[in-house]
């Protein structure tokens, strides 16, 4: 398999947003049906499946990267007290992680889960694995951090040093007095082989904590990301189905912009022009400070990102639109149907 992600830059902003749709290699059926009742079923989104309306769209809007630093975190909790943004994922190797997750757990309404983290991207601003190293060698380069890149992680970490690690990430955040509510993948790294989305399923499946899944059941789907390079094969398929969690329908993230007003613009219209169904839609916001724009040069879209979904036009646009806000938490709800 040929990795789509080697020519991330750590300096991009665009490039990290475009890293994580790499989980498009790991589509996610149900389970056939022979019944009419079930052929009825599973031309459903996910979003009907779970009860929301027929025709609506419904956005889970994410905070990624949360932990990374200060300055992500200053940002998630802004948007959390003002109710703008309910679902966070955090990164438990960085070194702001545990500060956040302590936070969280006096803010028992918000939808925190992880991301799972095997790369260290920043060319300076770095961080070892959660498990001791020594027994997790292939995951660790020659300056005692994890990899840069996900081609450097697939070269030389076994599936097992994988699974050991995110289960290692899991098990510091449970310790910590906090179960996440859900788990997704740091650049895309768990999709990186099917052996590493094997382990992913599994320990998803295992803690009863869903996956970031996206249900490629739609023909134009598949195709769109094939042709975009993602490796969407018959192996990583079969892996897939029988994963028994909810799945997305879509999934996406805000752009980058040269202006404020054309990131937002840009943004609106993306959701304008998405079909109806479950979709999440990551960002990486920031608060603005020298520390940050120390560590990458995508600082002024992250400022931005920490300010998009505080603004007023965006609330009207979701109003007049119709669009319906979930998180992981509602999601898990109405999947297990308890209330």
């Amino acid at each position: 398999m040929k990795l789509q992600l080697s020519g991330r830059t750590r300096s991009s902003a665009l490039v990290m947003s475009l890293a994580f749709l790499f989980i498009f290699s790991a589509p996610t059926f149900s389970q056939p049906d022979p019944t009419a009742a079930g052929a009825k079923n599973n031309n459903k989104t996910w979003a009907e499946k779970l009860g929301f309306p027929k025709g609506k769209k419904v956005l889970l809007l994410h905070m990624d990267d949360i932990g990374m630093c200060p300055e992500a975190n200053t940002a998630a909790e802004r948007y959390i007290d003002n109710k703008d943004i309910q679902s966070a994922a955090v990164m438990m190797p960085c070194p702001n992680a545990v500060a956040f997750i302590e936070w969280a757990k006096s803010h028992p309404v918000p939808d925190i889960g992880l991301h799972l983290t095997l790369t260290s991207e920043w060319q300076d601003y770095r961080w070892p694995s959660v498990t001791d190293p020594s027994k997790v060698p292939g995951l660790i380069d020659p300056d005692g951090k994890l990899w840069h890149e996900v081609p450097d992680v697939v070269k030389h970490a076994s599936a097992a040093e994988v699974e050991m690690e995110i289960r290692a990430q899991i098990e510091k955040c449970i310790s910590l007095g906090y179960k996440p509510t859900h788990i997704d993948t740091h650049m895309g790294t768990l999709y990186g082989s099917p052996a590493y989305a094997k382990a992913f399923f599994k320990v998803a499946q295992e803690y009863n904590i869903p996956a970031n899944a996206l249900n490629l059941a739609d023909p134009e789907l598949v195709k769109k990301f094939k042709a975009q390079g993602y490796p969407i094969n018959e192996e990583m398929i079969a892996l897939a189905e029988s994963y028994r969690l909810p799945k997305l329908d879509n999934f996406t993230s805000v752009g980058s912009g040269p202006t404020y007003e054309k990131k937002r613009a840009d943004f609106l219209a993306m959701v304008k022009s998405l079909k109806p169904g479950l979709t999440e839609i990551i960002f990486h916001p920031s608060v603005e400070t020298d520390n940050l724009k120390s560590i990458t040069n995508s600082w002024q879209q992250r400022v931005w990102e920490a300010q998009l979904f505080s603004d007023p036009v965006v609330h009207q646009f979701f109003k007049e639109e119709g669009i319906i806000i979930t998180n992981w938490k509602e999601i898990m709800k109405r999947f297990t149907g308890k209330k």
